[in-house]
């Protein structure tokens, strides 16, 4: 079978749009070395796969001469051992040829080389070792990782639009005031021209480059319409400045159309920082994630010395020394020593799990208290974490994004728009009698200006931001359009237990105190401050008002409990093992309520001196008050509820009886939890994934839709394009209702954005001129196409009072 090569992520500038994608991918298509290829507009990366190191450079350039960007690094390294100008050479000519560089240039006077490549693709430590291999070398700082230097790259970005917003705002503003208030002060055209170049020169520069770029493949966007609108009435009002006796001489006044250039760009330049804004944290999910892997660890060589090591050099079969509190920085085995290890970003569960010799131990969890040694399995790149970052990243590119109607219908506007300005021109030169080029002209300059996207460019922002701030105030936090238009159509919602419907800390839940003396309770309170088990903490939060009494003799006894004495006499704590063990009497009644509280699920804790119980406490991750009601609230609403859990069959049995949810699946994995999601969708379900753990992350970036608990981890939170702050489980109703009002105001948004142009293109190209000589004026079509845009954003703000 012949080799199709390795698959490499380029990640994307400027590609905001369904419509945008389709242009580069078609671009990419025509590569020639590239066998397949993929644009996933949430992660901004297009996926080639290809064996040829050229394809990857021809890519890029094709991007490029498309009119969009590749988020790239220049950097500038010293280059040591060249000794001539053949030797710069050879280091250029090495570097080229490497798969992911763009550009390489070698100056031999100062010894650098400049290098332009892609992140993620290769890195300065790959350029160090291909120019080692000819014998070379350069000095690199340490790189801190691609997805740092990409999310760099964006922030960059978002600083550019930001200040050009911001003076095209300024420039527009007096122009605007000018052309409304003031159009007959002196020298007001000339005013208006010199605020007008800037913004539209300078600031509005892209629109006009990426619109020569498209025309060049014979292909238009919303930069050709933005383009076209404001270069015609930019230039159709300098002009009209400089000549204006041209019009005087036919019996027309020289109208200007300054503000009309500058405040389109201003516009459509704050709609692109609106859209910066919100898809700014598309990679810190992935980042985070990432974060959970410790860029260092400890290895323990072959002479017994701890050697510190970057992550990136762990292979497996390295003996890795983990400390009190750390990171396990791979998967393996322990060899030496015994710990608590909090996994709760693999299984969800609140509760630390105690490591022996021979127990695995996973990349990403953390050490409690103890210290240990472990072997590795498996490199960095290879963990069950790097598996879960891979999930994520991979469900969140799968989705095709629902907000594709402004697009589509942009790709038809723009050259109807365009053909029907060049049609009209040539029917009025054709019929329009003496005056036909003056009209004619004026016509074509009129349907641009009313043809303008502003209404349409603000028609789902402004919803979207009124919509956003509704929920917001309702403790409903929402990330973008497309999760405000699924929602309201989700009719399956997949629950977490732990921490969703959940507390998610365990908690004394019920006390059977036999010894009531105040002291049994002091004892108590000592024994399980010294102690390391996870749930000891349950038991000295529930006896704060409790005294700490000085024992002495303490043991953890592993997998029973622990001991101590005081006054000479021993006490014990644990489970019901540790008393058989140590012949200690079981009160009838405590037992009978210890098997009532274990059929509940809780977890059980005797407490003994060493002859008889003192006490038995139930501890158990209580049920939210609200989540019996939120099911059936959801129930009511025609939604099927599902929960997934890492617990065990008993304990998931007892908390769905509980909330009333009939489907259920127990000690579920987090690969697994996506891949149930993945069925639910393949069945036909339009699925919401709620949850707050780590472990939650692959399932929320695969569902329709993530919801995350407000208390839950910033991961989770990161993953999901909804959170709900109050973590309360009837909050997903409202944000299906307000789902539902939103989309309702962008539709109707859209409405309003093109019924002028429906009706204003007409009138503009002179359709009534032949019956009533009247002809539209391009300070009416300017004036018609603000009130297009005051429209919709008038009809955002009545969400705010619909309830």
């Amino acid at each position: 079978m012949e080799n199709q090569g390795q698959t490499y992520s380029i990640p994307l500038q400027g590609v905001e749009s369904e419509h945008c994608a389709l242009i580069v991918s078609k671009g990419i298509s025509q590569v020639k070395g590239v066998v397949t290829s993929r644009i996933e507009l949430n992660n901004r990366r297009a996926l080639i796969q290809t064996s040829s190191p050229d394809a990857i450079t021809e890519t890029v350039t094709a991007i490029r001469d498309l009119g969009y960007d590749v988020a790239t690094v220049r950097a500038t390294y010293n280059v040591i051992g060249m000794t001539c100008a053949s030797c710069a050479v050879s280091v250029e000519s090495i570097l080229k040829t490497q798969r992911g560089v763009i550009k390489a240039s070698v100056n031999f006077a100062t010894a650098q080389v400049s290098v332009e490549y892609i992140p993620g693709v290769i890195n300065p430590e790959e350029l160090k070792g291909a120019i080692q291999s000819i014998g070379y070398d350069i000095l690199i700082d340490d790189d801190s990782g691609s997805i740092d230097t990409i999310e760099a790259i964006q922030q960059d970005n978002f600083r550019k639009i930001k200040l050009k917003t911001y003076w095209a705002l300024m420039l527009s503003l007096p122009i605007m005031i000018i052309s409304m208030f003031f159009m007959d002060m002196p020298y007001g055209n000339e005013i208006m021209w010199i605020l007008s170049t800037p913004v539209v020169v300078w600031l509005g520069k892209d629109f006009f480059v990426n619109a020569w770029k498209q025309a060049k493949h014979r292909s238009a966007n919303m930069d050709t319409l933005v383009a076209l609108s404001t270069g015609v009435a930019y230039l159709f009002s300098v002009f009209n400045t400089l000549f204006p006796h041209f019009w005087h001489e036919r019996g027309l006044h020289a109208h200007v159309y300054f503000e009309a250039a500058s405040v389109v760009i201003a516009f459509i330049l704050l709609g692109k920082l609106l859209e910066e804004k919100a898809k700014g944290n598309t990679s810190s999910a992935i980042k985070k994630l990432m974060g959970l892997q410790p860029k260092f660890l400890t290895i323990i060589n072959e002479s017994g010395q701890q050697q510190q090591l970057p992550i990136e050099k762990a292979v497996a079969g390295n003996i890795i020394l983990v400390k009190p509190g750390e990171i396990v920085p791979v998967d393996g085995v322990i060899t030496e020593g015994q710990s608590y290890v909090d996994e709760s970003m693999l299984s969800g569960e609140p509760d630390s799990v105690q490591k022996n010799i021979n127990d695995h131990v996973y990349a990403g969890t953390i050490n409690q208290k103890g210290s240990f040694r472990m072997r590795a399995e498996k490199a960095s790149g290879e963990t069950v974490l790097a598996g879960i970052i891979r999930m994520v990243q991979e469900a969140q590119g799968s989705k095709a994004p629902v907000q594709k109607l402004v697009d589509k219908i942009a790709a038809v506007f723009v050259p109807v728009v365009i053909g029907l300005s060049i049609l009209t021109f040539i029917i009025w030169l054709t019929f329009g009698g003496e005056n036909a080029f003056t009209q004619g002209l004026l016509a074509t300059v009129t349907i641009l200006v009313i043809a303008c996207p502003c209404a349409l460019g603000l028609a789902t922002p402004t919803a979207i931001m009124v919509g956003i701030g509704q929920a917001a105030a309702r403790g409903i936090l929402i990330k973008d359009a497309e999760s405000l238009e699924l929602i309201k159509n989700i009719n399956a919602v997949v629950l977490d237990k732990t921490g969703t419907i959940t507390e998610g800390k365990p908690r004394v839940s019920d006390a059977l105190w036999i010894d009531r003396n105040p002291v049994a309770k002091n004892i108590l309170l000592s024994l399980e401050n010294i102690s390391e088990h996870p749930l000891a903490e349950a038991v000295v939060q529930h006896l704060k008002d409790a005294t700490a009494l000085p024992l002495e003799n303490f043991q953890s006894i592993t997998g029973r409990g622990v001991s101590a004495t005081l006054r000479g006499n021993t006490y014990y704590a644990g489970n019901k093992r540790l008393l058989r063990e140590n012949n200690i009497r079981i009160d009838h009644a405590a037992a009978e309520m210890a098997e009532k509280w274990l059929a509940d699920s809780h977890t059980v804790i005797w407490f003994a001196d060493s002859r008889e119980v003192l006490a038995v406490i139930a501890i158990a991750d209580q049920i939210k008050e609200n989540s019996a009601s939120a099911v059936a609230e959801l129930h009511r609403a025609g939604v099927e509820v599902y929960m997934l859990t890492g617990d065990n069959e008993s304990a998931a049995k007892a908390v769905a009886g509980k909330t009333g949810i009939i489907n259920f699946k127990a000690e579920v994995l987090p690969e697994q939890k996506a891949t149930f999601i993945r069925e639910l969708q393949q069945s036909g379900k339009r699925v919401a994934m709620v949850g707050d753990g780590i472990n939650d992350s692959a399932a929320l970036a695969q569902a329709d839709v993530g919801i995350a608990m407000g208390k839950g981890s910033d991961i989770a939170i990161d993953v999901a394009t909804i959170t709900i702050l109050s973590s309360d489980l009837s909050k997903i109703n409202d944000a299906i209702k307000l789902s539902a009002l939103t989309v309702r105001t962008i539709h109707q948004n859209l409405f309003w954005a093109f019924i002028y142009n429906i009706i204003g293109i007409p009138l503009a190209a002179g359709i009534l001129y032949p019956f009533t000589g009247f002809l539209l004026n391009p300070m009416i079509a300017g004036a018609a196409m603000a009130l297009s845009s005051v429209s919709v954003v008038s009809n955002s703000l009545l969400l705010k009072y619909r309830k």
